[in-house]
């Protein structure tokens, strides 16, 4: 079944190097704080960091209790990286079988453009619906966490 996608651009005041170096720092993780009724996170925490980063994985807890785990996939800092959400709580794990983040960076003079594209993949033509309904929602809770990363980057 084709995946359900969008995808959010800003552009940051930062070099691709540090945009890497504050994803992996989980405790800013908190600064997403959903939309709507999407919930934000609470707290995110690594079960697993690797040395090469790629299969580190990241326990979310949201501030509805819902949890997931994301697993970053592709790690080319300056460039690319890929995390990948799974094992989502209900209500959400009836819906998706997966989510795929991934963020691409192209240096501009001094700045970044960040571009944030997703991928949802629901669990059934059923379940469809509902996931492009979050989807929208999604996308506004990604853009405005990616203002909110140029506002903190800019101060």
């Amino acid at each position: 079944m084709k995946p359900i996608t969008f995808s959010c651009e800003e552009t940051l005041n930062v070099t691709p190097d540090v945009i890497a170096e504050q994803i992996l720092d989980v405790s800013k993780w908190t600064g997403f704080k959903g939309y709507l009724v999407l919930p934000g996170i609470k707290i995110a925490e690594f079960e697993i960091r690797t040395p090469a980063i790629v299969g580190s994985r990241i326990r979310v807890i949201n501030t509805d209790g819902s949890t997931h785990v994301e697993e970053i996939v592709d790690w080319q800092p300056g460039q690319y990286i890929e995390i990948h959400m799974k094992e989502f709580s209900a209500p959400l794990s009836r819906l998706a079988a997966g989510i795929e983040e991934m963020w691409d960076f192209q240096r501009i003079d001094n700045s970044t453009s960040v571009t944030r594209s997703v991928k949802l993949h629901a669990k059934s033509a059923l379940a469809r619906p509902v996931l492009w309904l979050i989807a929208i929602i999604l996308k506004r809770a990604i853009a405005r966490h990616l203002r909110q990363i140029r506002q903190e980057n800019t101060s």
